[in-house]
């Protein structure tokens, strides 16, 4: 599933990438540095609904799923991802503007 990104000043990313594809480009990129992303993630299991973490806490980037020490999370569940403090991506957004052309 391809989704539009929200277009920031982040520059070199292209405007349709997953958030799989994102994070991928964060870690490899020697102009990136994945510890300054901040991905957010729901969780049914938490008082929020989400949980926050940094791109630091990442173990593996999998086909379909992330890790950290604790947790794989499928990319689906995914919610928002920002990098030095500028969201780079963001699924309710995306969703609000896909459903406001019915």
């Amino acid at each position: 599933m391809f989704v539009r990104r929200i277009k920031t000043s982040f520059s070199n990313i292209p405007e349709y990438m997953t958030p799989r594809e994102i994070l991928n480009e964060l870690k490899w990129r020697e102009d990136r540095d994945i510890s300054k992303a901040e991905i957010w993630y729901s969780s049914g299991g938490t008082e929020l609904g989400y949980v926050i973490i940094t791109g630091d806490e990442l173990t593996d980037l999998g086909k379909s799923f992330f890790e950290t020490a604790s947790a794989t999370i499928p990319y689906y569940k995914i919610l928002r991802i920002l990098y030095g403090g500028e969201v780079i991506f963001d699924r309710e957004q995306l969703e609000k503007k896909r459903f406001t052309h019915i």
